[in-house]
């Protein structure tokens, strides 16, 4: 089951990301006959989960300098032609607990429009530099929001957050 945080923090980040886009000119052809060419990003959280209950609470806060490895496959099929692609990175969170992959444009996948894609993306967490914040909590994700945009070609998947937490519970902050 998703949690609200965790889709609202990529609502906010769709946003974010679509305005900035769109206050750069969005994607613009020299070539009026030039088909466009879909931009996909996959990107996500990783937070300290301090009351160690798998939500983000008043107490959490995102984790900088985490790694995860985001393993992907889109596959598109049209009458005509059947494309996959495949491939696993490693990615570090930002200041802002975000990771973030950007997949440049490939014929037969057209996030937008166009031929049907399948997607099957999963993060894995690999290591927190925190000695305060190191436990595994939510591990792995497969869960996505899909966000997209014909207009600008724009196609995210957000991964739910995924997090560490402390080695012991702080009961002044978190009660029992």
């Amino acid at each position: 089951m998703e949690k609200p945080s965790s889709i609202l923090c990529l609502l906010i980040l769709f946003l974010a990301i679509s305005l900035s886009h769109q206050s750069r000119g969005g994607h613009k052809s020299h070539h009026p006959a030039a088909k466009p060419t879909s931009q996909i990003t996959v990107m996500g959280t990783v937070y300290c989960d301090i009351c160690s209950n798998n939500s983000f609470s008043r107490h959490s806060y995102f984790l900088a300098g985490v790694e995860v490895k985001v393993d992907c496959k889109f596959k598109a099929t049209a009458p005509r032609t059947y494309e996959e692609i495949t491939f696993s990175v490693n990615r570090t969170t930002n200041e802002y607990g975000w990771y973030k992959l950007e997949i440049p444009s490939v014929d037969g996948i057209e996030c937008a429009q166009g031929a049907a894609v399948e997607t099957i993306c999963r993060a894995s967490l690999i290591g927190s530099y925190t000695s305060k914040c190191n436990v595994p909590g939510h591990q792995t994700t497969t869960d996505v929001v899909y966000f997209k945009s014909s207009q600008q070609h724009i196609c995210i998947y957000g991964l739910s957050a995924l997090n560490f937490r402390p080695s012991s519970k702080n009961k002044a902050l978190c009660g029992n």
